[in-house]
């Protein structure tokens, strides 16, 4: 269970979860990251991978509601190229980039986590205005990149109203792979009375209003040791602005797959009590644990060097680097959305973006192409039989479906890890993950995550994936 999904830390979403958008529900094998090794999920056989291939699914845009949800990416070198640079240059390849080149200049930071003050060097990238598809209530931001030792970068994001007025730049995160440089922190006590972030969530005070968000501006500050060549590299920039209404019940929808795909499994619990500094395991651990479970299906692996400072009587240690790996020194926790996504993304061959489904066809059309998701949920124990506890926000990873549409999934809240694979009921589990507001244990009305989910794959996607990809709105 994620403490970053607390209601006490989201405010209540507000805005439509549109019907469903049409996805393929034939068979497709995952295909193994670029440079990585296939690993658990196993190699695809040659022939139903072509299959996949050329039987690429395509979604018909006349025909499909709108989705309430706006995710714009930022990842080829045109996308670069037209922001407005301090500093930071657009680089080309087989990869596009933002790298800093020469430095805007310098600035002393004092890290309240850390304890430190230093210098750095720095420049900036500022995006093009985007306009919303869907005016929003909330906006997460997510990233790609590679910061090595002795570089960091913050995201920013200024948004417009819709009667055309700004909120201040709201700093979205203060991100490191690493943790020798900086903490890596989300920024608490950012509102200018209309709206305000909640750890990695920009959502409208009062939606009920009608004050939405119509457009914004993202800005990215890379930073390096004043003197040296360092530079932070960032792949992919992505801002998910959603309307998603307040609801208790969402709308069903009928079955379309069976497929199961052969996710790793591994288990929070038996962490508990494993390094206070970074949330203590257990409960705290379902975000790490859950990414760690999809990295590790999509080939990627931690070296011995990587793993040892874990201590050699745990075990996964792999987990214990996810947590180590994810955690907020703002919010005492390993929950944060965007910091799980930039963490599969320092994994060679992945990419990874923060968004929100619509619907279970959202994720069996991902599911029929490969890709499995980390969803968000809360609820009662009694509204998701077999599960045998309550959350008020927990992480899983949604691995496939029965023949009878129920959802199979790999949850991390079980005593070991040859507990993890459950299996939910269909209708109980698209309405505790997709719904914006519930009933906690003391009968008051607090918020769900509304269908909120990382997704991680292949910087080289196969063509059904990249269908997949594009159906459930994520450009590739």
């Amino acid at each position: 269970m994620s403490s970053s999904d607390h209601p006490s830390r989201r405010t209540v979403l507000a805005a439509t979860v549109a019907a469903v958008v049409a996805g393929g529900a034939g068979p497709a094998h995952a295909a193994p990251a670029s440079g990585a090794t296939p690993g658990a999920a196993g190699p695809a056989e040659a022939a139903d991978a072509q299959a996949a291939d050329a039987e690429a699914m395509t979604l018909d845009a006349g025909s499909a509601p709108a989705r309430p949800v706006d995710l714009r990416s930022w990842l080829t070198y045109a996308d670069w190229s037209a922001g407005s640079a301090q500093g930071t240059r657009a680089v080309a390849g087989a990869r596009p980039g933002l790298v800093l080149g020469g430095p805007a200049g310098t600035l002393t930071f004092t890290d309240p986590h850390a304890r430190t003050t230093a210098d750095w060097e720095y420049a900036t990238w500022t995006s093009p205005v985007h306009r919303l598809a869907v005016p929003a209530t909330e906006v997460i931001a997510s990233w790609n990149a590679s910061t090595p030792a002795g570089t960091w970068l913050q995201v920013e994001l200024r948004a417009t109203y819709g009667d055309g007025t700004d909120t201040p730049w709201y700093v979205m995160g203060r991100w490191a792979s690493g943790d020798r440089d900086i903490r890596r922190a989300s920024v608490d006590g950012q509102t200018d009375g209309r709206s305000t972030v909640w750890t990695d969530t920009l959502a409208v005070d009062d939606a009920t209003t009608g004050l939405r968000i119509g457009s914004y501006r993202i800005r990215l500050t890379l930073y390096r040791r004043p003197g040296t060549t360092l530079t932070p590299t960032v792949w992919r920039l992505a801002v998910m602005g959603s309307a998603v209404p307040d609801r208790f019940t969402v709308p069903a929808s009928a079955p379309g797959l069976a497929r199961e795909l052969a996710v790793p499994r591994y288990s929070q619990e038996i962490h508990q009590g494993q390094y206070p500094e970074y949330d203590n395991g257990g409960e705290a651990w379902c975000s790490p644990t859950s990414s760690q479970m999809i990295i590790e299906y999509w080939g990627g692996r931690l070296t011995p060097a990587q793993l040892e400072w874990v201590d050699p009587s745990y075990a996964d240690p792999q987990v214990c680097h996810a947590a180590r790996s994810t955690y907020d020194h703002q919010y005492a926790g390993c929950g944060n959305w965007p910091f799980n996504a930039a963490y599969a993304a320092t994994f060679d061959g992945l990419q990874s973006v923060v968004t929100r489904l619509t619907s279970l066809t959202d994720l069996e059309t991902l599911i029929a192409a490969g890709i499995p998701a980390v969803t968000s949920q809360s609820f009662l124990a009694e509204e998701l039989t077999g599960a045998g506890y309550g959350t008020a926000g927990h992480l899983m990873a949604v691995i496939g479906f029965t023949a009878e549409g129920d959802v199979i999934a790999n949850d991390p809240n079980s005593a070991d890890d040859a507990s993890v694979r459950r299996v939910y009921a269909r209708r109980q589990f698209e309405n505790i993950w997709l719904r914006t507001k519930r009933h906690n244990a003391a009968g008051k009305t607090v918020s769900g995550s509304g269908g909120v989910c990382y997704l991680y794959f292949p910087v080289r996607p196969t063509a059904r994936q990249c269908a997949a990809l594009v159906a459930v709105g994520v450009t590739v």
